[in-house]
């Protein structure tokens, strides 16, 4: 007896304790398969398949899946297991309705039903061969048998799946990632294919945020947590100025957010444009200065990594890059990895600039009220690559400052956290309030007088009050900002503390990186 004999024996076995072969158990089963790599299940060879007890929430349903590839007639299984419920994985045979997908998945709804997956593309298609042998024994009469059953079960199945769809603006969703996108609009065209991303399926799981261009969800993509950020079709020329930003060859950048792929869901006014990427369980900067407060080497880590980021996204690198200007940065936008080094993310508003082309994007008063420059504010800019880059200069200053007010290494209380100017204009500015205090009154968040008592805030304060300079031509570059926050961390590591006031009275002899390197 071979050894799929062996386990299809074992599943019987099993399935006939548990009160059924084909109806729904108490306690419902799967095929597992984890092996890797993936070992051919078209000769035969079920070695690594084992049957599980799936476990989860009592008032959701427990499903089984497979997912499997078909190089050149070989059937390749990847992995089977336990899913999670949703209403696609309803039915009792695992069968991919897929066009022609690069990775096959099916789920279904019986105890052991992944034993067998199926590729269905039409259901006109004649009968299909299933991956591996039925049990041999007659299964006609019991099938007929549980139509009225199953019958009366499906409209149950079909009333609770309503309700929860109704009751929960986004239930958690399972689909495959499409390969060619295609968006309703005055002039469509086919996208780009998803880099990574291949009809592999993706579950909603939470949503961590929302904003003015739509929701980040936490999502699972097979093992792996990713982040999907979904726009509404309103939105769309955001999601496509994003998408194409991300899609960029020289895109791939330790301190920019990682992009997995992009896809629409549903159709005409209910269209919702998709971009998946990495997920950063410590969320945003803004999120993390909220609940903690940094030691100096932490704040250091950020702002280099940060400015490195920049740095980068700011540089023109021929044949590979071309200079990108975000014009939305703030402390919303720069995530924290896990070892608290920062990846830059949400480049909707990003503009590009390319020899010989000219964007014909909105100039004026794009951004975050509270983080516009004074002449974004006052609506006085050319369209010049350096006048964009050194915008957002102008706010990566308020976020070194959001920085130092969460941080210890001073000697003074640390205050809570609030935003650039909420004590002057609250949380909520208009324009009209940015233009009175930013432009008129020439002010900038306060810089607190115990600072320039440690010789890395010192330094630190002289470095922001050159990057939220009136005139924009006195900024700092992003490469400048990064190798002055090195130079600062290089001071305070050889600085022994009874030397600290001595430090601060040599600010003025440093000699720093030019100012306008890399602008």
């Amino acid at each position: 007896m071979g050894p799929e004999a062996r386990l299809v024996l074992s599943i019987l076995l099993i399935s006939c304790c548990s009160g059924s072969i084909l109806g729904r158990s108490e306690t419902h089963q799967c095929v597992q398969y984890t092996h890797n790599p993936p070992s051919s299940i078209g000769t035969g060879n079920a070695d690594g398949r084992t049957v599980v007890t799936c476990s989860g929430e009592e008032d959701k349903r427990q499903h089984c899946f497979s997912t499997w590839k078909n190089a050149s007639g070989e059937v390749k299984l990847i992995q089977q297991g336990c899913w999670l419920d949703h209403p696609s994985c309803y039915r009792s045979e695992c069968v991919d309705m897929g066009e022609a997908p690069g990775v096959f998945f099916c789920c279904c709804d019986v105890s052991l039903c992944n034993i067998k997956f199926y590729h269905r593309p039409n259901v006109s298609t004649p009968p299909i061969t299933p991956t591996s042998a039925p049990p041999r024994q007659p299964v006609e009469p019991l099938i007929f048998s549980m139509v009225p059953s199953l019958a009366v079960s499906g409209a149950v199945l079909l009333s609770f799946w309503m309700y929860r769809r109704h009751r929960r603006p986004y239930p958690p969703v399972l689909l495959p990632t499409q390969n060619v996108f295609h968006i309703l609009m005055e002039d469509p065209g086919p996208m780009p294919p998803s880099p990574v991303l291949g009809h592999r399926p993706v579950q909603l799981l939470e949503v961590k945020a929302r904003g003015r261009f739509g929701c980040v969800w936490k999502a699972q993509l097979l093992s792996e947590q990713v982040a999907v950020k979904v726009f509404p079709i309103q939105e769309r020329q955001s999601w496509q100025t994003e998408y194409e930003i991300y899609s960029l060859s020289g895109m791939r950048h330790e301190n920019l957010l990682q992009f997995i792929g992009a896809e629409k869901r549903g159709c005409n006014a209910e269209l919702e444009l998709w971009l998946i990427t990495a997920y950063h369980d410590k969320g945003s900067v803004c999120d993390y200065l909220k609940a903690n407060v940094l030691s100096w080497s932490e704040l250091c880590l950020i702002a280099q990594t940060m400015s490195r980021g920049l740095a980068y996204l700011h540089k023109d690198v021929p044949g590979h890059k071309p200079s990108i200007a975000h014009r939305d940065f703030k402390t919303k936008n720069i995530l924290l990895k896990s070892d608290l080094t920062a990846c830059i993310a949400d480049f909707g508003l990003a503009l590009r600039f390319e020899a010989g082309k000219f964007s014909a994007a909105n100039h004026r008063h794009v951004g975050t009220r509270r983080y516009m420059a004074p002449e974004v504010l006052e609506g006085a800019i050319n369209f010049q690559r350096d006048v964009f880059l050194r915008i957002d200069m102008y706010a990566v200053g308020l976020v070194l400052w959001e920085l130092a007010s969460r941080c210890k290494a001073a000697d003074g209380p640390v205050d809570e956290y609030m935003l650039p100017f909420e004590e002057e204009v609250g949380q909520h500015p208009s324009l009209e309030d940015m233009q009175e205090v930013v432009v008129f009154k020439k002010l900038r968040p306060t810089l607190r007088e115990c600072w320039q008592k440690h010789a890395g805030l010192a330094l630190l304060c002289e470095t922001i009050e050159e990057l939220w300079d009136h005139e924009a031509e006195a900024r700092l570059s992003a490469g400048c900002v990064e190798e002055r926050v090195a130079q600062m961390q290089r001071l305070t590591n050889a600085t022994a503390p009874e030397d600290l006031v001595t430090v601060v009275t040599m600010v003025t002899n440093m000699d720093y990186p030019p100012k306008e390197s890399g602008l």
